[in-house]
């Protein structure tokens, strides 16, 4: 058997921003941007790297939607970006003024920071070991 996840849907209140943020902000790549009528959009932005895994942009429809927005996990980490090069990409979080939750630290598995994207959902960001 060979399985991966290759995409999953992030709510967003709004696409321009999200793209916007992940893009300039986060460095991310916008990989699809397409006009599906009636207001939406498939919206695919990635991290640079092989094999990433791609985030879905989905904007929030109606009070339910947009009630979880930057709360899909009720207040964990929920996504977790690997890097090769922790300083710079934690140098770049603080640049770019992101929320800092948690400072760096060495953990068994590698070094670690949590930060908070635009809407409020946590992120780890790793070098692993």
């Amino acid at each position: 058997m060979n399985q991966r996840l290759v995409q999953f849907a992030l709510v967003v209140r709004d696409y321009d921003e999200a793209i916007s943020y992940f893009t300039q902000k986060l460095k991310f790549e916008l990989i699809e941007n397409t006009d599906m009528g009636n207001g939406k959009r498939w919206v695919l932005v990635a991290p640079k790297g092989e094999g990433t895994c791609r985030i879905l942009l989905a904007k929030a429809v109606g009070e339910e939607q947009l009630s979880r927005v930057g709360n899909q996990t009720g207040g964990r980490v929920f996504l977790f970006l690997h890097t090769d090069n922790f300083n710079r990409d934690f140098h770049n979080l603080k640049e770019q003024k992101i929320k800092i939750v948690r400072g760096p630290s060495e953990e068994p598995y590698g070094t670690v920071a949590v930060f908070e994207d635009l809407y409020g959902n946590l992120w780890d960001l790793i070098e692993p070991k």
